[in-house]
């Protein structure tokens, strides 16, 4: 049975083969294994050469760079070893073995280096989810909010709230305690309800900032029209890259396709739909038009390859395209269309262009913190436990609102936490992290 007590190692580094490989040991043994290895135990935190042999059969491995970081003071908060080896997968297939014959050592899960600085307080929740964005971040914007998250944006921003409502908790007690005394003025009342104005609109105006999520999964962008109108070309020259099928015969998209790509920076989710007509389908191409509206109803931009109006009823977020603007049965549509043609790239760039602006304005800005959809949750049940006590003029009640408050914005940070959440999170990490 695995145990939070267990001294752990794993490759941190990428996959070999590689330059440099980074083996990771974290627990009460890691002294005693970098010991094992290498003769002797490395000065603190001091680069040391040494060669890496086998304590078993005495076989050399390896010459690598050693570091020992005695815990509390190392990245997991407990007694943590470094070995820098050379990135061939038998060099680090060799090392592994060999820790994996000491006592008490065993590899480890996945996220569990990171879970061990989360419990040792090396970091927070709310900069572990940031970590865990940074490292499945594949454009410049999402590398900019998840650095912003994982170096504790949005805990300061909750641990100046938290101080605040402590404040405001210790002003209550003095009412409850000394009411009758004149220790307290009576002032003080009016004085703790106005201080909660600033706060809750502080809370709402994180509210209403796109959420975080947004900026991992991409923008959703669906390709939407009737059988045979040219979706499948235009996704594979948004994607540069035969993504879907293209064939002149009608219906041969049956299945929603997905293909993730970055775009001056930003990332974008396009979609392939099948072709959606009113008759004429049969029953497999019936589920794939079916499936295409589902996709209509959760897109964040809509491209209308279709006749002009007869896209997804009250879609605001549609853009009309008049597409195969070369071809001889071209049909263009109004002045606000985007007429172009996927195979020799006319209008393409213009199209780019404005899908690349319209979602800077539905994305979190990546020098803002934005919270994901956990966090909004109890940053809404702090500010609703804060409205309530405006008005109220029961200091008990008024007590409880700023307890409440308190425990969501915990919640934020894990400092209140359940375990199944946490199996989560740290379980979406690789191996070494």
């Amino acid at each position: 049975m695995l145990s939070a007590d267990d001294t752990i190692f794993a490759l941190s580094s990428g996959q070999p083969p590689a330059a440099i490989g980074i083996l990771r040991v974290s627990g009460a043994l890691a002294g005693q294994a970098l010991e094992s290895l290498t003769g002797n135990l490395p000065k603190q935190r001091v680069a040391t050469l040494g060669n890496i042999t086998n304590p078993v059969s005495g076989e050399l491995l390896d010459a690598a760079l050693c570091f020992w970081f005695p815990g509390p003071n190392s990245a997991t908060g407990e007694d943590l070893a470094e070995i820098h080896c050379h990135g061939g997968r038998a060099v680090i297939r060799a090392i592994e073995q060999a820790l994996e014959q000491m006592e008490g050592l065993r590899k480890a899960e996945p996220g569990e280096f990171t879970r061990r600085a989360f419990t040792h307080g090396k970091m927070d929740l709310a900069e572990s989810e940031g970590l865990s964005d940074l490292l499945f971040a594949e454009t410049e914007l999402q590398r900019k909010a998840a650095v912003r998250n994982a170096g504790g944006g949005l805990s300061r921003k909750v641990d100046d709230w938290q101080q605040r409502i402590l404040q405001l908790s210790a002003l209550v007690e003095a009412e409850l305690d000394f009411s009758d005394e004149d220790d307290v003025a009576p002032q003080q009342t009016a004085m703790i309800q106005q201080a909660v104005n600033p706060l809750v609109e502080e809370m709402r105006n994180l509210l209403q900032r796109p959420r975080a999520e947004k900026l991992r999964d991409g923008i959703r962008v669906v390709l939407g029209g009737p059988p045979n109108s040219g979706k499948s070309t235009l996704l594979n020259a948004l994607v540069e890259r035969e993504a879907a099928i293209v064939s002149d015969i009608a219906g041969t998209t049956r299945d929603v396709i997905e293909v993730p790509i970055g775009l001056g920076g930003i990332p974008f989710l396009f979609i392939d739909t099948a072709g959606v007509r009113d008759s004429g389908a049969e029953t497999i191409e019936q589920i794939g038009i079916d499936r295409a509206r589902a996709q209509f109803s959760a897109a964040d931009i809509i491209l209308w390859l279709g006749d002009e109006g007869q896209g997804p009823a009250g879609a605001d977020n549609l853009i009309e395209i008049s597409s195969r603007s070369d071809h001889p049965e071209h049909r263009p549509k109004g002045a606000k269309a985007f007429t172009l043609s996927p195979v020799s790239g006319q209008g393409m760039d213009a199209l780019v262009d404005d899908l690349v602006t319209r979602a800077k304005d539905i994305l979190p800005d990546g020098d803002q913190v934005s919270v994901n959809a956990r966090q909004a949750d109890r940053l809404t049940a702090a500010c609703s436990s804060l409205e309530a006590m405006i008005d109220e003029s029961d200091y008990l009640i008024v007590a409880e609102h700023l307890r409440m408050a308190r425990k969501a914005l915990d919640e934020i940070t894990g400092k209140a936490s359940t375990e199944d959440m946490l199996d989560g999170l740290f379980g979406k990490f690789c191996i070494g992290k």
